[in-house]
């Protein structure tokens, strides 16, 4: 049986491995990737501990997470479109020297 601790390890390694490739990526698709895998970890905590307790605010913060995620990724894409056509690379250490 898959108990309350399963769920917590899970969310644990999840936000492990999104915190490691926010740390370490040097492309913006990636860090925004590994942003996604850090939300879905807390995410998976929420719903595993309010279902545990047996209340729905967890459900419910996880639901607007997710919609934050959602407008997120749609205006951090849109930016990210952007920054290719102009300087033609995601690299982190090509778009720190935007000049004008």
């Amino acid at each position: 049986m898959i108990t309350l601790t399963h769920y917590l390890t899970l969310s644990a390694i999840l936000f492990a491995i999104g915190l490691v490739g926010v740390m370490r990526r040097q492309n913006l698709l990636l860090l925004f990737f590994s942003t996604e895998i850090l939300l879905n970890s807390v995410n998976v905590g929420l719903v595993a501990v309010s279902r545990y307790i047996g209340d729905l605010t967890g459900q419910i913060f996880a639901f607007f997470i997710i919609a934050i995620a959602a407008s997120e990724i749609a205006v951090g894409l849109g930016l990210l479109i952007l920054m290719y056509k102009r300087k033609g690379s995601l690299d982190l250490n090509v778009i720190k020297n935007m000049n004008g």
